[in-house]
C-alpha cells in the first residue's frame, strides 16, 4: 500500500469536546486537508459536526462519518444512514441509571437518539461547559460511566446484539454490536490509514476501529493515540505535514 488517507476523531482530537475548533489550529488543518486525502469519524451528528469545524473543514474533507458511521455525509450531502432505534427496555434500563445516578446536575436530553445510535449522558446535552467539566472531574473519580457501559453490556450485548462505549467526556455510544467506528474500515481495503483518536483505551469509542486497523496487519498504517487537539496539531505538523 503506498497511497495514505487520514482519519480523524473529533472531540478531544480536533476540539475540546462539544466545542468550536481552536481558530489558528482550524487555519492549518485546512492547510492539511487541502494536502492530504483526509476523513472524520465521530460519534456526533453532521448538523453539530458542523457547527463545531465549519463547512470550510465538512466541505474539505473526502467524506465525514457521523455517528459512527451510522450516517455518511459528503459535501453537506448524506449520502448513506441507519434506521436503527434502541428497544423500549434497554431504554427503561437507561432511565433508572440516570435516576440512581449521584451525580447532582441534570439538564435535558440525556438520552439522544442519532441516525443508527444513542447516545447517553447522565449530567445531558444540554449541559454547560462548566456543568461538563465538573461532571468529568466527578466520572474520572467514579468512573461512573465505564460501570454503566459494562452493565449495560452484560445485559443487552448477548440478548439485543447492543453494546455501550464510553464515548467524549460525558457520555456513552450506544449501537449494534459492531456498528461502531470500526465499521468504516471496509471503505479502505486498498489504502494505508492513519487514524488519530483520544478514546483508545478499552471501552472507549475510538478502540475498535483502532484495533481493527492493528488487526489488518498492514505495515503502512499507524494508529495515533493523542491526549487533546494541541496534541494532534504538534503531532501531524511534526510527522505528516508537508509545505
Amino acid at each position: 500500500m503506498h497511497n495514505r488517507v487520514y482519519i480523524f476523531d473529533v472531540d478531544g482530537t480536533l476540539t475540546v469536546s462539544r466545542t468550536l475548533i481552536d481558530p489558528k489550529f482550524k487555519e492549518f488543518f485546512l492547510k492539511f486537508i487541502n494536502k492530504h486525502d483526509c476523513y472524520l469519524v465521530t460519534g456526533s451528528d453532521y448538523p453539530k459536526t458542523l457547527e463545531q469545524l465549519g463547512e470550510e473543514i465538512m466541505h474539505g474533507v473526502k467524506r465525514s462519518y457521523n455517528c459512527s458511521g451510522n450516517s455518511v455525509w459528503e459535501k453537506g450531502i448524506e449520502v448513506q444512514t441507519a434506521d436503527w432505534i434502541l428497544s423500549n427496555k434497554a431504554r427503561d434500563w437507561l432511565s433508572a441509571e440516570l435516576f440512581a445516578s449521584k451525580f447532582p446536575i441534570r439538564t435535558g436530553t440525556h438520552i439522544e437518539d442519532r441516525p443508527g445510535m444513542v447516545n447517553f449522558s447522565i449530567v445531558g446535552r444540554g449541559s454547560t461547559k462548566e456543568e461538563r467539566a465538573e461532571y468529568e472531574v466527578w466520572d474520572k473519580e467514579h468512573t461512573e460511566r465505564h460501570k454503566i457501559a459494562r452493565r449495560f453490556n452484560d445485559r443487552f450485548t448477548k440478548k439485543e446484539n447492543i453494546q455501550a462505549k464510553v464515548a467524549g467526556v460525558t457520555g456513552l455510544d450506544i449501537a449494534p454490536k459492531g456498528k461502531d467506528k470500526r465499521q468504516i474500515l471496509s471503505d479502505f481495503n486498498e489504502v494505508a490509514v492513519c487514524f488519530f483518536g483520544d478514546m483508545m483505551q478499552p471501552g472507549g469509542n475510538d478502540e475498535p476501529l483502532g484495533n481493527a486497523i492493528y488487526n489488518r496487519h498492514e505495515e503502512d498504517d499507524e494508529v495515533v493515540l493523542v491526549h487533546d487537539w494541541k496534541d494532534t496539531w504538534k503531532t501531524t505538523y511534526g510527522s505528516y505535514y508537508r509545505e
